[in-house]
């Protein structure tokens, strides 16, 4: 079994947030030991930053709920920042926890009290601001807003991420690394007035990536880095400033009123939201249910050799946000569980009983990892209890079970299950409604079959008005450490709501290779009538994504085949050229997909194909629209974009396109 390990950093950031809660200046994190080979435990001893100094308050724009005598004890790793704290002591904070490494076990949940931060005096020189909220959002970072509505927490400045500066004095020449891997990292629930300075060494360089335009905020980010219920105040870019790479973002139930520039994003998903206008797109960038969206050119000849890559679907079929963590007018916290809406465009704001329920914390568990096992969990399921699992590593001898229909399972700053022996880490029984978001699930050893799995095999019990719903579930096999897992997400019951999934068996990272890492599938559908909304689903094995069940709808999905198969014969269907990695099932007569992009870098140095990136019955009721195959480099390569259909991304770099199959 992996050995959990921790780095002295927890200690320093509890120093930090330690001296923040009384009061001092810190300027740096201490120093830190680097961390050697043995076991050094999971406990990080880290203060959370939530008594407060006595720094008069700036003055607010809306009226802050009266708080209740004390909360729930959400332990070290969530921290409540409200008005009394100055400009410096939040920057200084943020600044103690955004450096955490890429494969790190540190978590952090960071929440905003409803009030207004920053000064807007600087807002048309962003380059003399000052007063102004601005630091980077790093790794296993979640920082969230707790009013009703997003324009109850106010932020006068940026929260924002910057791509990896690979040539400081040339860095137009280095659009790599770039922010090809900005993942694990989110924001929700405020609205943001952009003002943005380069922060830290970045200041130091000498083309900042920091630099914006005036009114303008960067959010350069990759997969699993979700932006939600969010009202920007300006404009939005989501690539370096250089137009360092990027691959892959989700926009969601948020409000952009200037424009969202995209330059060198790969792919991005926006959905049931309002933009101002948009501007780019390299591959593949779709919109469902989207105010002020672009129309459809994908496909279309838009002159001297450049095709349209952008697809909008009017209204969302089928969508439910996220269930979000509040302050009531009452003082106590609640969680606001929205409902599902059909056929819906734009945000929805409201937290009125019309749009959802508002449950108190007394109906949930409140786990945290250094308390609480699988047992004790599972106690608090089997009584009924929600739960929130506060940030942290949970082991799991035995998956979490749930057998109650509705129950909400929230989880904060990335809070991760990993299982312990070669169980799942999360299973839900033949029940309708469950709500999971939030959540990322690590494979370990010895090898897991299913990491999640929605119903048992042959459930039956399902409501098309409250389906059970995963939002923002990430899985990984390898990258932390070495894991196994056949399976990462498994789908039995009808009418289940996928959205914004990421299952991605790691091509970098810890426990990396071939006979390592193993994984054949990253998500496995088997109920009717299931719905995906931004499926990610990269690197596995053999068919990545398989769609067994009958009246399947996918909006938008990004894959890239695996890079590491030692050989041809490795990487072979039986007597077919590799695997597809989107596959539906012979015998299915009904399924629709929009918008999908399957890249392929096999980087072995050897000749390998996929004959085709998406397989699927040739039947009328079987569906699919905007397609792409992309070779991004290495040897071999993709021969068809679906079934026989599409010209060949083979051998140098190439993005064939499919508008439209049958």
């Amino acid at each position: 079994m992996r050995t959990l390990r921790t780095t002295l950093r927890g200690a320093a950031v509890a120093a930090v947030a330690a001296s923040l809660a009384a009061g001092a200046a810190v300027t740096a994190l201490p120093a830190t030991a680097t961390p050697t080979a043995t076991n050094e435990g999971r406990a990080m001893a880290k203060a959370s930053a939530t008594k407060h100094d006595a720094t008069p308050k700036i003055e607010p724009k809306v009226k802050k709920p009266k708080k209740a005598a004390a909360d729930p004890d959400f332990g070290p790793n969530v921290t409540f920042i409200d008005e009394t704290w100055t400009t410096d002591r939040i920057n200084t904070f943020l600044d103690s926890v955004n450096d955490e490494p890429e494969m790190s076990q540190g978590r952090h949940q960071v929440f905003f009290e409803p009030g207004t931060y920053g000064s807007a005096a600087g807002q048309d020189d962003p380059a003399t601001a000052t007063g102004i909220i601005n630091q980077t959002v790093g790794y296993y970072e979640s920082i969230s807003g707790l009013g009703a509505q997003p324009g109850d927490v106010r932020i006068n400045g940026a929260l924002h991420v910057e791509p990896v500066v690979g040539c400081p004095e040339r860095p137009w020449e280095c659009a790599a690394p770039g922010s090809l891997n900005h993942f694990w990292r989110s924001m929700s629930n405020m609205a943001i007035n952009p003002i943005q300075r380069p922060v830290g060494a970045d200041a130091e360089l000498p083309f900042p990536a920091g630099v914006t335009e005036p009114h303008q905020m960067r959010w350069a980010v990759s997969q699993a880095a979700p932006m939600r219920r969010m009202d920007i105040q300006g404009s939005l870019t989501v690539f370096g400033r250089y137009g360092e790479f990027a691959s892959g973002g989700y926009l969601a139930n948020s409000r952009v009123a200037g424009t969202i520039a995209t330059g060198s994003q790969q792919q991005w998903f926006t959905r049931n939201s309002e933009v101002g206008t948009w501007d780019g797109g390299v591959w593949n960038m779709v919109f469902s249910g989207v105010q002020g969206a672009p129309a459809t050119d994908f496909g279309q000849d838009l002159g001297e050799g450049a095709k349209g890559v952008k697809t909008t679907v009017d209204r969302t079929p089928i969508s439910r946000e996220a269930p979000f963590l509040y302050r009531g007018a009452d003082g106590e916290l609640a969680v606001f569980v929205p409902n599902a809406r059909t056929d819906s465009s734009g945000t929805d704001w409201s937290t009125s009983a019309e749009s959802g329920a508002s449950v108190g914390m007394n109906n949930f568990y409140v786990a945290r990892e250094d308390v609480d096992t699988a047992a004790t969990i599972n106690a608090a399921l089997a009584d009924g209890k929600n739960l929130i699992l506060t940030p942290g590593v949970y082991e799991l001898d035995t998956a979490l079970r749930v057998e109650r229909a509705g129950t909400v399972i929230l989880g904060l700053g990335y809070a991760s299950l990993t299982p312990t022996a070669g169980n799942g880490v999360l299973e839900i029984g033949d029940v309708s409604g469950v709500k999971v978001a939030g959540i990322t699930a690590d494979a370990n050893v010895p090898e897991s079959t299913t990491l999640i799995r929605v119903g048992p095999e042959g459930a039956s019990v399902s409501d098309p008005a409250d389906p059970t719903t995963l939002t923002d579930v990430f899985v990984r096999v390898g990258g932390p450490w070495e894991g196994k897992a056949v399976t990462s997400i498994e789908v039995n019951s009808d009418n289940t709501l996928l959205d914004h999934i990421w299952a991605w068996r790691a091509d970098h990272g810890n426990g990396v290779s071939w006979d390592g890492n193993t994984g054949a599938h990253g998500v496995v559908v088997n109920g009717d009538d299931v719905t995906a909304t931004g499926l990610f689903v990269e690197h596995y094995q053999e068919n990545q994504t398989i769609w067994n069940g009958e009246g399947g709808r996918t909006i938008f999905y990004q894959s890239e085949i695996p890079y590491d198969p030692p050989s041809q014969a490795a990487f072979m269907d039986g007597d077919r050229l590799g695997y597809a990695s989107y596959r539906v099932a012979d015998g299915v007569t009904s399924h629709e997909a929009i918008g999908l992009g399957v890249y392929s870098f096999f980087n072995q140095d050897v000749d390998i194909r996929a004959e085709s990136g998406i397989l699927a019955p040739n039947a009328a009721g079987v569906r699919f629209r905007s397609m792409t195959s992309v070779f991004l480099n290495g040897s071999g390569g993709i021969n068809h974009v679906i079934n026989d259909t599409g010209a060949p991304a083979v051998g140098a770099f190439a993005s064939p396109q499919v508008i439209a199959y049958p």
